[in-house]
């Protein structure tokens, strides 16, 4: 479920499952099931991605949302304080805002 067109806001928990199924399509279902994947996980720290899942986590919300969420584009502006803190209620809030 790479590319879907949207035809409709989805709310800030449908996007939440979708950034859940992403990760688990990123990380593998084994990883994912001994985590609780909360809005407040962080990506480094919770979810122990590296850079490479991250890249590819991003790739998945860009097939997804094409043009309409510039991820990487957000991602870029923020240093690197802000991106070892990234969690996913805030990517979550990016691409709700977004939409």
């Amino acid at each position: 479920m790479d590319t879907v067109a949207s035809t409709g806001k989805l709310n800030k928990e449908e996007i939440f499952d979708l950034m859940k199924q992403f990760i688990t399509e990123v990380i593998g279902e084994e990883f994912v099931e001994e985590m609780d994947i909360i809005p407040e996980s962080s990506f480094t720290k919770d979810l122990e991605m590296d850079s490479i899942e991250i890249v590819s986590f991003s790739e998945k919300i860009k097939a997804h949302f094409g043009d309409q969420i510039d991820f990487t584009g957000w991602l870029s502006s923020m240093d690197l304080d802000q991106l070892i803190n990234l969690n996913l209620g805030m990517i979550i809030n990016y691409i709700y805002e977004c939409q």
